[in-house]
């Protein structure tokens, strides 16, 4: 196992920084600030970096086949086409699919595009003492909204896909294991649930996750200032530091690992002692493991 820390890209003080994409076309990184309620956009070549503010928390986004975005808002699924809004201070979007309207104290969170052009993604309870009211749903232009037939989640997180798009990794990052399961996207099916991992430091919450081109998933590993890449079989391979207590999600670009954070629930000491916690952290890997986007066919 090795070892290395991050630095500091971007520091876009975050609070609640999550859902970060790399758009191979553009060579730009899209993330959101759930709690702040944004959108964020940085080029790569230029460090030109710009947010914008939307009416509801953003939990996750992404890629169109189009060019265009898709945007999980609190209570529902909306497209935007944000390049063509570069110069506008407020975006325009188009609304998919309402997300549980009818239940007051869930929210949509988590979410990732499956291999076959759908958008995968789980509702987050609201309820004080953080009951299992979240569920996980697949998005298609052709069917809307299917629910999967997964247990319940109090924080559902870190789904992702294998090269071959039929295995599906998640989580519920109450309890300290990355899940994985068997995934049929044309009918919105799941089998074969298993631990793919268990965490093995105190404390730490597994949250976003990617797949990489050799088939290892990265995770990001909150409270625990880390993130941590899992060969196939589950075993640890490698450690990058982060010099934030709260990553959140990971994006691969070529050989390049990109880190957003959260600054929420600290205390002034350890803002203190971690300033650039919300920001955007970036690793270089030394070896290409990214692999082409997934990305959301939209109607």
């Amino acid at each position: 196992m090795s070892e290395a820390t991050a630095t500091l890209l971007i520091d876009s003080r975050c609070e609640l920084g999550e859902g970060i994409l790399w758009c191979s076309r553009r060579n730009v990184l899209y993330w959101v600030d759930i709690l702040g309620a944004g959108l964020w956009r940085h080029e790569l070549a230029t460090g030109r970096t710009r947010s914008w503010a939307l009416p509801q928390p953003l939990a996750c986004i992404g890629l169109g086949k189009d060019g265009r975005l898709l945007l999980g808002l609190a209570k529902g699924l909306h497209v935007c086409d944000v390049e063509a809004q570069l110069d506008s201070d407020d975006l325009a979007f188009d609304k998919l699919a309402d997300v549980e309207a009818d239940e007051a104290m869930t929210r949509v969170n988590d979410g990732r595009a499956d291999r076959n052009g759908n958008f995968v993604f789980g509702t987050k309870s609201e309820h004080p003492d953080t009951r299992r009211a979240g569920r996980y749903y697949q998005y298609s232009a052709g069917h809307g909204l299917r629910e999967l037939d997964l247990p319940r989640a109090a924080i559902p997180n870190s789904i992702c896909f294998d090269a071959s798009g039929t295995r599906m990794y998640f989580c519920d990052s109450a309890d300290p294991r990355i899940l994985s399961c068997r995934y049929d996207a044309a009918d919105a099916r799941v089998s074969d649930l298993r631990v793919f991992a268990e965490l093995d430091t105190p404390g730490a919450e597994p949250d976003g996750s990617i797949v990489d081109a050799e088939g290892a998933v990265w995770n990001a590993q909150w409270g625990a200032g880390r993130v941590v890449r899992y060969l196939p079989d589950g075993r640890v391979d490698r450690v990058i530091r982060v010099p934030a207590l709260q990553p959140s999600c990971v994006a691969l670009d070529g050989d390049s690992l990109y880190v957003t954070t959260a600054r929420v629930g600290l205390s002034p000491d350890v803002l203190d002692a971690y300033p650039d916690s919300g920001g955007v952290f970036v690793h270089r890997i030394g070896r290409v493991l990214a692999r082409e986007e997934d990305r959301v066919a939209l109607p």
